[in-house]
């Protein structure tokens, strides 16, 4: 996705000076936080361009974004942004709808293509929630009371909520996330060109969402009930997976 420069320095100008301001700014929690960031940014994005590659469209490939290397995603600002204020972005990846070839319509394939991100966010942070049980399950002294254990802990968490976070984030139907071309391929005709045409509104609009508590108040909670959720969800396969090994153990000893 683009943003307008002049908008994204108020922007970082503003959230950084309220993350100092109120103490937000912690060099240990940041350093934990950098994992988290490059992996949802970087498979975030690497989902779209395979997406659109698999749909027909060599753009991504033509410009080296078919790849798991975190330097061909990272786009500064909206690292920056994802470490400070916990909503970012990455580098866009560039899609030619004119080269998809299967037998969808260009809009649908865009709408495909743009939901491949948020939807790898939360199959990362399900595979990580998974992780962490495990490792406190099996591990529980040392997750716990050894201070490597809790580095990885945190971490781990860190990863887990980052992703949410991103997928989220990126779901918001305002253009130019992911969740405006979604709900783009689904629109009338004249409906997705008014939304194009106020394309810069939509920008502020965004902007005073993310500065001012109406983020907190919308957006964290669904964060959270989303969170909530995939641990649950972990949880369930974890314990399957539990007892499926006891099950499979006492036949052996048996």
């Amino acid at each position: 996705m683009y943003f307008d420069s002049r908008y994204l320095y108020i922007a970082l100008a503003i959230i950084v000076l309220m993350n100092l301001a109120s103490g937000g700014f912690d060099l240990v929690s940041l350093l934990i936080s950098i994992p988290g960031v490059l992996i949802a940014i970087t498979f975030h994005e690497y989902a779209h361009a395979f997406v659109a590659d698999k749909l027909g469209d060599d753009t991504p490939r033509s410009q080296g974004r078919l790849s798991l290397n975190p330097f061909a995603h990272l786009e500064p600002f909206g690292v920056i942004m994802l470490i400070f204020a916990h909503i970012g972005w990455g580098k866009p990846v560039e899609i030619n709808p004119n080269n998809f070839t299967r037998k969808i319509s260009a809009r649908t394939s865009e709408a495909i293509v743009a939901v491949a991100g948020p939807l790898m966010n939360f199959i990362l942070a399900l595979i990580f929630a998974i992780v962490f049980y495990l490792f406190i399950g099996f591990a529980p002294v040392f997750s716990q009371y050894s201070t490597t254990g809790k580095v990885i802990s945190d971490i781990i968490q860190s990863i887990i909520v980052t992703n949410v976070g991103l997928g989220v984030f990126n779901l918001i139907p305002l253009p130019p996330l992911d969740g405006s071309k979604i709900l783009m391929g689904f629109l009338p005709y004249n409906a997705k060109r008014w939304f194009e045409e106020h394309t810069q509104l939509f920008y502020i609009i965004f902007l005073i969402i993310w500065i001012t508590p109406i983020s907190r108040i919308i957006i964290y909670p669904i964060i959270s009930i989303v969170i909530r959720g995939i641990e649950f969800l972990a949880g369930l396969l974890v314990t399957g997976i539990l007892l499926l090994i006891t099950l499979i153990s006492g036949g052996k000893i048996d």
